[in-house]
């Protein structure tokens, strides 16, 4: 482990002072107070008292603001499912496949605050989302989510939506599909991402990767981990209590699913990885392991996008009352039809290609 002058862990000089709004000070602090109330110091959880307390979403046919919702089962036998969401128009649709946060153990995609980021998403990129129901830690270690990511690529890969939703099923462009989470989630993207790249799939091609401030870690106590170690949301205790829950028994935070490109990382980095949008923010303690990821995509030759928003917290997005909430929202509905601008073009070269031939 790397030791760091505990100086740093003090605010560095002219650094600027978090301010949040009222509203989401008092979000933060209720959903802080929900988990670590639930959460036990040997890695256990009371799942009964945080399902209570947990605000449920159901889905709703009848469009809300613009967009109707669906549960589809994937695999009844794990509880594998997701929800979708449709906006109300439009045609030839990219696909996002999405993973929520929660550090790997919290919420689901029926959880308040996530039906209501997916649904802010869909309406602003004009896309069909996917929010991935998979299972959680600790009750289900590495590599659960994981495999559970992969498979409902593989069920999109098989049925597309037509066993899901007829009327979805005409707009999905399943050749334009994204990958996209926070936190938690942008880690599963990654890795649900590898196994795509290193896979053979004949409707999926996945056009692009979007990673908002992914969880990852390491042994090592980062600058800004010991600077801002205990920010709002994920202190270093509770990303700490985390990776104690998820990672395999035994194992410490160089883990391959923790420290993608750290002492301990399996393997090379598959060429068919899309591109990827990493998204930092300046009070989160996770931002130096976020732009190490970056580095290492670019470092191995990979397609990368690198946002920074240096006054906000982990999980800015969240909060629609926060500026940069919606100024994400134009970055990844930019980056996306982008990358669907670029696949069109490529794809009519191809086939000119062919027809010289």
């Amino acid at each position: 482990m790397t030791e760091i002058d505990p100086s740093l862990a003090k605010p560095r000089p002219g650094a600027a002072s978090l301010k949040l709004p009222w509203k989401t000070r008092i979000s933060v602090a209720a959903l802080s107070a929900v988990t670590d109330f639930c959460r036990r110091s040997n890695g256990s959880l009371n799942r009964s008292l945080l399902s209570l307390l947990d605000a449920r979403t159901p889905a709703s046919a009848t469009p809300v603001r613009g967009v109707r919702t669906a549960d589809v089962t994937v695999d009844p036998s794990r509880n594998l499912w997701f929800r979708l969401f449709v906006p109300s128009s439009g045609e030839s649709l990219p696909v996002i496949v999405f993973f929520h946060g929660g550090g790997f153990a919290f919420l689901s995609p029926d959880s308040r605050i996530y039906d209501a980021v997916c649904r802010r998403i869909c309406r602003k990129t004009q896309a069909l989302v996917l929010s991935v129901n998979y299972r959680r830690s600790p009750e289900h270690r590495y590599p659960a989510p994981y495999e559970d990511g992969a498979d409902v690529l593989r069920f999109l890969d098989r049925n597309g939506l037509a066993t899901a939703d007829a009327a979805a099923a005409g707009l999905a462009d399943l050749s334009s599909c994204f990958l996209a989470g926070d936190s938690a989630g942008a880690n599963i993207s990654h890795h649900v991402g590898r196994q795509w790249a290193a896979g053979a799939w004949e409707r999926i091609r996945l056009a692009g990767m979007v990673l908002i401030q992914p969880f990852f870690g390491g042994e090592e106590r980062t600058e800004a981990e010991l600077r801002l170690s205990k920010a709002p949301v994920v202190s270093v205790e509770r990303t700490d209590w985390m990776w104690l829950a998820f990672l395999p028994e035994g194992a410490d935070r160089d883990h391959e699913a923790a420290n993608p490109f750290g002492p301990r990382a399996k393997g090379e980095l598959e060429a068919a990885l899309p591109e990827a949008l990493v998204v930092v923010g300046g009070f989160d303690p996770l931002q130096d392991w976020q732009r190490r990821y970056y580095e290492g995509l670019r470092a191995r030759g990979r397609a990368a996008r690198l946002v920074e928003y240096p006054e906000a917290i982990h999980a800015f997005y969240a909060f629609p009352e926060i500026k940069e909430s919606a100024v994400i929202l134009d970055e990844i509905k930019g980056f996306i039809d982008g990358l669907r601008v670029q696949s069109t073009t490529e794809q009519k070269h191809g086939d000119a290609g062919d027809e010289n031939e």
